[in-house]
């Protein structure tokens, strides 16, 4: 018994052409929304690049310390990090050179944001400490996060205060009652050790700076703050009364979280820096410390301790304020490096139930080496209290946030919270994804400049396309006749959905359309072109074989798509490669050229095919009219006519036997 072949379901240009309209009023609506309700506000033509446009022109000069060089491979890696991180925000065609031996320009279109050129000189030098102690309790001090945990951690804090417990208050993220420890006065002289796990895990780091520790160090502590006499009582650290030297028994630190680290003298570091003294210890510093003075005049300034800050020894302790500026910490050696990051994002964070709080949040992964390395950190300080229940995640020596922990986050994840915004979440994800500057850059001229080929140069490039499309209409009108104005159609709808994507992804993703850029997109004129040629001649073959035009588009079609879908799909390669290998101006072509080569086959696969099987129906093409295009005694075709199921017919048997005759 034969079997009967399954019939493909009839096509519904219909529908596919309503689908395309739909799409189309998508993205205009798109656009709309961005110019009504956009932050900031999109626009109905598409952005221009620097060389169409203009821009601004940043010259950005390192800050180095004493003693302190750049050499031409820092500033070579500083201009590569440089250039990721504008174009994290997308297709922005930034400019970045280096002047000179030792600064940067940076050029960058149209009028970027403060926050875009506050994030070409910073570090973005990601570090993570143990706090120590802190400057003083704040009201703003319980609102402090804490790290993402299980839902069924155990928190590490004691019951509230009260009224009977002041001198155990506690400036903890959590609330915690307790200060350094949950010691009474009487217990106040046991050595700080007990109290910081003193088998806790140390960072190789400090382990190595820990046994180049001299016995001076030692006596200069000893001598410079009388830990064992009565003053040492508890109290609020950092208050008007609290002593130079907190609450511990003279010796060296047992971990990164260890008070002892207070009452050391300060490395050279500081004092070459200006903002101490030979035999001041830690929390002399701490106490010195300003997060407001912006005035030289008054001491040290609030930017001068946040570089020192960013500069710091890894392997010793430092001191930072926080973002707020209300908390100045003591923070200990660094932990977890942000050169161990492998990825940060940006997003709402959630609760545990899963709920969105509608605050930003920037969250971090770490590779091997810092998940290892945070694992260890956490562990530790979750079985602590007070300050040293926290830990302070630095960009640049401020403080981001400083969260408490109440047990061990073993995934290697972080996350930073802290009155983000979406912008500002951003910026600083990007910042941390691309990696730190090898040395922080300070803004030496901030200058507008003029576009660099103007008005008269756009006009010329639109010229050129518009030339370009005329001529393909022109040939398309010769070749084709009345299927020419389909070519003429689809050349239209592929403009419209290109002008769209331009603006849209001009406000989406910051793309600026540049002299490359609509080079790209000429080009795109004839790759067009080239799909309609190709099917309108697969379907002139099976007219010529003596198939009926409504059956010849669907065949031609269907032999037709896969070399239409090949064909752009090495073109997409192409562009694909080339925008990945590609900086500057060829990025741009690529871009553009990737794109439109997209818009190519939804042109075709929902205009131009769904169009020509509706004029395949119709009398003036179905008919083969000598002006449709598809004239079967213009092809060529031969009097036999395809029936189905192998069965031909023949035109003219008349014709054919007196032909015979006449033989």
């Amino acid at each position: 018994m034969a079997t009967r072949t399954r019939r493909a379901p009839a096509a519904k240009p219909k529908r596919t052409l309503f689908l395309l309209l739909l799409i189309i009023a998508a993205l205009f609506g798109g656009i709309a929304a961005t110019t009504v309700w956009g932050n900031p506000k999109g626009q109905w033509t598409p952005k221009l690049g620097l060389d169409l446009e203009g821009g601004r022109q940043v010259v950005l000069e390192p800050v180095l310390g004493a003693g302190q060089t750049v050499n031409a491979g820092q500033v070579n890696q500083a201009v590569s990090i440089i250039r990721q991180r504008v174009d994290g925000s997308g297709v922005a065609e930034a400019e970045v050179s280096t002047l000179g031996d030792r600064s940067i320009v940076v050029a960058i279109p149209g009028n970027p944001s403060k926050e875009i050129l506050d994030s070409l000189a910073q570090s973005s030098q990601l570090m993570i400490r143990a706090v120590i102690q802190a400057s003083q309790p704040t009201a703003d001090q319980a609102a402090q996060p804490t790290l993402p945990l299980p839902p069924s951690a155990p928190a590490s804090t004691s019951a509230s205060p009260s009224a009977s417990t002041p001198a155990t208050s506690s400036p903890a993220a959590t609330s915690s009652p307790t200060s350094q420890a949950t010691q009474s006065p009487a217990s106040s002289s046991a050595p700080k050790a007990s109290s910081t796990s003193a088998n806790a895990p140390f960072p190789e780091a400090y382990a190595a700076a820990k046994k180049s520790t001299t016995n001076n160090n030692a006596a200069a502590a000893e001598s410079s703050t009388p830990a064992a006499t009565p003053s040492a009582q508890p109290t609020l650290p950092g208050a008007p009364t609290a002593p130079a030297t907190p609450q511990t028994a003279p010796g060296e630190p047992t971990s990164p979280s260890d008070t002892a680290w207070a009452s050391k003298p300060v490395s050279d570091f500081w004092i070459k820096q200006g903002l101490a003294k030979k035999g001041e210890t830690y929390t002399n510093l701490l106490q010195a410390l300003s997060c407001t003075n912006s005035n030289a005049k008054a001491g040290p300034t609030a930017a001068q301790w946040r570089e020192a800050s960013a500069q710091a020894p890894s392997t010793e302790p430092t001191v930072a304020c926080t973002k707020e500026g209300n908390e100045t910490l003591l923070l200990g050696p660094v932990e977890v490096q942000g050169a161990w990051i492998t990825d940060a994002s940006f997003g709402q964070r959630t609760n545990q139930q899963g709920i969105a709080t509608g605050e930003v949040g920037v969250n971090l992964e770490f590779n091997d080496k810092g998940k290892a390395a945070f694992s260890k950190m956490t562990q530790r300080i979750s079985v602590l209290q007070g300050d040293q229940n926290r830990s302070a995640i630095t960009v640049d020596g401020v403080v981001i946030s400083a969260p408490t922990t109440s047990s061990a986050i073993n995934d290697g994840r972080a996350e930073i919270s802290g009155g983000f915004t979406a912008d500002s979440a951003k910026t600083l994800a990007d910042q941390l994804k691309f990696g730190a500057l090898p040395v922080s850059f300070k803004e030496l001229t901030s200058d507008q400049i003029s576009p660099q080929l103007g008005a008269d140069q756009l006009q010329k490039g639109l010229l050129a396309g518009l030339i370009g499309m005329l001529l393909v209409v022109l040939y398309s009108l010769l070749q084709y006749r009345a299927l020419g104005l389909v070519t003429v159609a689809s050349l239209i709808v592929a403009a419209v959905l290109s002008y769209g994507a331009v603006t849209f992804l001009g406000y989406a993703n910051n793309f600026r359309l540049t002299m490359a850029g609509i080079t790209g997109l000429i080009v795109s004129i004839g790759i067009t072109a080239d799909s309609f040629i190709v099917y309108f001649e697969r379907v002139r073959d099976e007219v010529r074989s003596g198939r009926p035009l409504r059956a010849a588009v669907e065949t031609g079609w269907a032999r037709a798509k896969r070399t239409i879908i090949i064909s752009d799909a090495v073109n997409f390669l192409a562009a694909a490669v080339l925008y990945v290998l590609s900086e500057s101006s060829v990025k741009a072509f690529a871009f553009t050229l990737g794109v439109t080569t997209l818009i190519d086959l939804v042109v075709v696969m929902m205009f131009t095919h769904p169009m020509l099987s509706l004029l395949a129906r119709t009398k003036f093409f179905g008919n083969g009219h000598n002006w449709s295009g598809f004239s079967p005694e213009r092809l060529g075709a031969s009097g036999v006519t395809y029936a189905g199921r192998g069965r031909v017919t023949i035109a003219d048997r008349k014709a054919a036997a007196a032909a015979e005759g006449a033989l």
